[in-house]
């Protein structure tokens, strides 16, 4: 019988900002707006802990690069649909397990006060999309 299984490490990038044009509304398309995205990404950091080597882990600044352009580019309709897209090529690096990303809105288009929209997706590598 083998011992427990270790939870799994995290690495969380929060609040990359970027400006997209993401919406169903013209003006949401028009005008645009900012979208601010926090990752979370499973791993097992061992090798590189025994390593000490970037290239032995996922290099968060990259990942924070690709989810940058990710915002900026290609608009689509629901933040459901960005925040799949980013989940994609956070597992993208097969060393990622697993991953939540949460898209936040603060200025969607919403007619009452509000201080912010929130959608968080929760993906495991080898699943279907």
């Amino acid at each position: 019988m083998s011992g427990p299984v270790s939870p799994p490490d995290v690495i969380e990038i929060r609040g990359i900002r970027g400006f997209g044009r993401h919406g169903v509304f013209d003006h949401e398309r028009a005008d645009g707006q900012e979208f601010v995205v926090d990752v979370r990404l499973e791993l097992d950091t061992r090798p590189a802990a025994a390593s000490d080597d970037l290239a032995d882990t996922v290099n968060y600044g990259v990942v924070a690069e690709q989810v940058h352009r990710a915002i900026e580019s290609d608009p689509v309709d629901l933040i459901e649909t960005l925040a799949q897209r980013i989940a994609e090529l956070c597992l993208a690096d097969r060393r990622v397990t697993a991953t939540a990303v949460t898209i936040h809105k603060p200025s969607a288009p919403i007619s009452v006060p509000f201080d912010d929209v929130v959608l968080t997706v929760q993906r495991r590598a080898g699943e279907s999309s």
